[in-house]
C-alpha cells in the first residue's frame, strides 16, 4: 500500500479510485462484430464489450532506431509519414473496422468473417514495403529500413479508458483491447525479418483457399506453396506451437491485381 507520506493526496486519491473500480464486478456485453468507436463504453467504468474471433494485422517499421539515431529531423519525419501514413490509408481502403497507431507501428482490426480481407491487406502492405518503402528510404538515406508484419485472431474485450470530458474536450481517452490478437500480432511481427509476414496457426487455419495458400504459378506455370511453418513451441510468449511465414515478397507483378480482387471476394 502507498503510505500517506509517500505521495501527495491528490495522486493517492486517483490510485484509490482506480483500485475501487478494480474491485467492482465487471459487466460484459457480447457482440458479433467490431463496434463503432462511439459506442465503445466509457461512462460505466466496469462495462466491457466482448467480440469473438477478432483479427489483428500489425505492421511495424523494422530498423526505425537507425532513422532517429542518424538522420536529420526532416528525413526521419518523412520516413515515418510514408510508413505510418500509407499503413493507415491502406487499412482504411481495405475497410478495417478499427485502425490505430502504436509508436512506429499500425494495427488494423477485422471481424471474424473477414480473414481474406485481413490477409489481402497484409500482402498489399508487404508489397508496398518491399517495392516502395524500403528502396525509397535506402536511396534517400542509405539505411536499410523495412517492415515486419504479424497477424493473429482471437476473442477480445474492449472499452475506452481515459476521461470522458476535460476542459470541454473529449480526446483524452483511447480504446483498450484486452486479449490475445493485438499482443500476439505485434510479437509475431517482431519475430520476422525484413518485410516478412508471420501469422499464427489459428489464423492460418482460416485462410484455406488456394488463392491464399499457393502462388499464381509465375514464373513457369507451376503453383507452389507460399507458406512455411515456424516452430514457436519453445517460445513462452506465444500460446500456440506453430506460426507460418509467407514466402512471397508481395503481389505478383503480372497477376497481383487479379489475385487481390479474387481474395477479397472470398469473404462474401
Amino acid at each position: 500500500m502507498i503510505s500517506e507520506t509517500q505521495m501527495p493526496k491528490i495522486f493517492r486519491d486517483v490510485i484509490d479510485d482506480q483500485v475501487t473500480i478494480y474491485g467492482q464486478r465487471r459487466s460484459i456485453t457480447n457482440r458479433n462484430e467490431l463496434p463503432e468507436t462511439t459506442i465503445i463504453p466509457i461512462e460505466n467504468q466496469s462495462h466491457w464489450l466482448k467480440i469473438p474471433g477478432v483479427i489483428c494485422v500489425f505492421v511495424d517499421m523494422k530498423g526505425s532506431t537507425k532513422l532517429s539515431a542518424t538522420l536529420h529531423d526532416h528525413s526521419t519525419a518523412g520516413a515515418y509519414q510514408l510508413f505510418t501514413g500509407t499503413a493507415v490509408r491502406l487499412f482504411a481502403e481495405f475497410e478495417a473496422p478499427y485502425i490505430d497507431v502504436r509508436g512506429d507501428g499500425v494495427f488494423g482490426l477485422f471481424n471474424s468473417d473477414q480473414p481474406y480481407r485481413a490477409f489481402a491487406t497484409a500482402v498489399t502492405f508487404k508489397t508496398f514495403a518491399s517495392e516502395v518503402f524500403m528502396p525509397k528510404i535506402k536511396d534517400k538515406t542509405g539505411l536499410d529500413v523495412s517492415s515486419h508484419i504479424g497477424i493473429d485472431q482471437r476473442t477480445v474485450l474492449v472499452r475506452k479508458i481515459g476521461l470522458k470530458r476535460h476542459s470541454g474536450r473529449t480526446d483524452r481517452q483511447n480504446e483498450v483491447w484486452a486479449g490475445k490478437p493485438v499482443n500476439m500480432a505485434s510479437k509475431l511481427a517482431a519475430l520476422g525479418g525484413a518485410n516478412q509476414l508471420i501469422v499464427s496457426g489459428r489464423f492460418y487455419d482460416k485462410i484455406t483457399n488456394d488463392l491464399a495458400r499457393k502462388s499464381c504459378g509465375c514464373p513457369g506455370g507451376v503453383k507452389t506453396s507460399l507458406w512455411s511453418g515456424v516452430d514457436v513451441s519453445t517460445n513462452p510468449i506465444f500460446d500456440f506451437a506453430t506460426a507460418y511465414s509467407l514466402g512471397s515478397p508481395g503481389w505478383c507483378k503480372t497477376h497481383g491485381e487479379e489475385y487481390c480482387n479474387s481474395v477479397l471476394a472470398l469473404d462474401r
